[in-house]
Order: C-alpha cells, then sequence, then structure tokens
C-alpha cells in the first residue's frame, strides 16, 4: 500500500510512518522540513507549504490512502493573535489543499484520515461524549469543526473519509507528558484547578493501531474518538501519575495561577471532555491500552 502523511513529521506521524514501513508498506511525507526529517528506508519526504498544490499533489494519484495530520501544536506557548491565526491556517487551509489535490487527480486514493481532536465537544464537565454528542461553541470547538469540514469534499468524490478525534496522546517523547511530568519529578505534583475536569487520554500505540485499524475496515467511515475508553479525572490521573513515579500528591496548583501564567491556553488543562471511543469499540478496536496505571507504567517505568 502507498501511503501519503501530512504533517508526517510529528510524533504521530513518525511512529506511523515506522509502523506502516516495517509492514512492508511505502510511506510519503508532506513536511515544510523535508531535510531535516531522518526517515526509515522505504519512507520520502516531500516539501509542501501546507497550504497549496505547488510540487506535491501529483503524489496522491500514486496513492492508496492520505492521512492529513496538519496542525500546528496548541500547546506550544501563550495564544496570541499571531498564533492563533497560525493554529486555523495549519489546519483548514492545509486540510482544503489536501481536498483540492484529491479532487484534481485522475486516480484517487480508497481512503482519508483526517485529523481532529475531543475538543470538538467544548468544555464537556461531567458529560459523557461520544461521536452523537453535538460540537461545543467556544473557539477550540469552532477550529476543530473547521478543522473536519475543510476535507469534506471528497466524500462526493467517493473517497471513504475517517475523522479521528484525538485525545490526550501518551508517549514519553511527547511534550503534553513531559509537562504532566516535570511538577512530580520536582516532587511539587498535585491537583491542577479543580481537579474535577476530566482528561481523555489514550496510549501512543493505541493512537497508531487504531488509525491501521481503521484504514483496514473498508466499512469505516465519520468519525471517532480516538480515547481509552476510562477517561480519568485531573485527580485520578495526577494520583495514578503519583503512584507510578513514586512521588507525592500535595501541592494544588490554583486555577488563577494558571490562567496568569498561560493566559487563555490554561483551557487545555482546566477545561475537559469525557470522550468515550464508542464507535471504535463497536467496530471492534481491541486497546492495548485500556487502564491508566498499565499505560503511564509502560511509558515511564524501565524494565
Amino acid at each position: 500500500m502507498n501511503v501519503l502523511i501530512a504533517g508526517g513529521s510529528g510524533l504521530i506521524g513518525n511512529l506511523l510512518t515506522q509502523t506502516f514501513v516495517e509492514a512492508g508498506h511505502t510511506v510519503q511525507i508532506l513536511s515544510r522540513s523535508p531535510d531535516r526529517l531522518r526517515l526509515p528506508a522505504g519512507a520520502q519526504a516531500v516539501g509542501w507549504d501546507a497550504a497549496t498544490l505547488r510540487g506535491w499533489s501529483h503524489l496522491v494519484e500514486k496513492s492508496d490512502a492520505v492521512i492529513n495530520l496538519t496542525g500546528e501544536n496548541l500547546g506550544g506557548g501563550r495564544w496570541t493573535a499571531q498564533r492563533r491565526a497560525r493554529f486555523y491556517s495549519s489546519r483548514v487551509d492545509s486540510g482544503k489543499a489536501i481536498a483540492a489535490a484529491i479532487a484534481q487527480a485522475a486516480s484517487k486514493p480508497t481512503a482519508l484520515v483526517q485529523s481532529s481532536a475531543v475538543g470538538y465537544y467544548g468544555d464537556g464537565g461531567d458529560r459523557e461524549l461520544d461521536e452523537s454528542s453535538p460540537a461545543g461553541s467556544d473557539s477550540l470547538a469552532r477550529l476543530c469543526v473547521d478543522w473536519e469540514n475543510s476535507t469534506r469534499p471528497v466524500e462526493d468524490l467517493g473517497v471513504r473519509r475517517v475523522i479521528i478525534r484525538t485525545g490526550v496522546a501518551l508517549a514519553p517523547q511527547a511534550t503534553v507528558l513531559k509537562r504532566l511530568t516535570l511538577p512530580f519529578s520536582l516532587f511539587v505534583g498535585g491537583p491542577v484547578g479543580s481537579g474535577r475536569q476530566w482528561l481523555a487520554w489514550i496510549h501512543m500505540m493505541d493512537v497508531v493501531a487504531a488509525i491501521q485499524f481503521l484504514l483496514a475496515n473498508p466499512a469505516a467511515s465519520g468519525a471517532y474518538n480516538l480515547t481509552a475508553p476510562q477517561p480519568a479525572r485531573n485527580t485520578e490521573f495526577g494520583k495514578t501519575l503519583a503512584k507510578v513515579m513514586r512521588r507525592p500528591y500535595w501541592m494544588p496548583v490554583p486555577a488563577l495561577a494558571l490562567r496568569l501564567v498561560l493566559g487563555e491556553m490554561s483551557r487545555l488543562v482546566l477545561e475537559g471532555q469525557r470522550a468515550l471511543p464508542r464507535r471504535l469499540l463497536e467496530a471492534g478496536y481491541s486497546f492495548r491500552y485500556d487502564q491508566l496505571e498499565a499505560a503511564l507504567r509502560s511509558l515511564l517505568v524501565k524494565a
């Protein structure tokens, strides 16, 4: 199988590339910095500007599947007006370019995997959120809606489209896990804000395996929550993390302090979604890691 991955230089893209290559598939990655990538044999990087069709659109005709993972990291710094514009353009403009490339291709891929996030649902409070739950109304939810809709036109072209609404992906190299573990490494870990907000987590191995599972299933289409079956409250997550790291759990971080330091970016840790992978489970996917403690031990405890 020939796979084209847009935004494939990130953590998910790297692991997907490695997994596909090991399975004997050919992978081409669209990246703004193709010369900087270290790729396994069987993978090739192609430059693109994440907005137009220049220099890469011909690759679509040779691809059996396209995976769109583009999107600037929301947790990379304070949300200035400039960064907000990049959040939008890196997701929506790139998605529109991919849809346009598929539209003009004489031979079209059979499937497109479109990245999204559980932020689609907004701050869900204690409500259980599955794929039938409506979109939220805040700015992050609206961004996710536009992100998903950017590639919707391919469905009218007969291309099967799978939307992956991913939760907090846990991996040793992931920035989010490093930030979560840092306070505990310094012996100052504890509840963040109220501690009652939900964290829809998923092990990175399950992210990659679920994407492969959905690609291989010709009946899979529409939205799927890529989250573990048992989301955790911030308090539960912190206590489990403290247990695994053998660190105390005692130092609360007030919501006001986070808002002062991080600005609007504090929403990423003060709000949450109790998102459940209903459609993924109904499709027959079996999670490698469905228990939080086992997932954290696999990532943080050396054998």
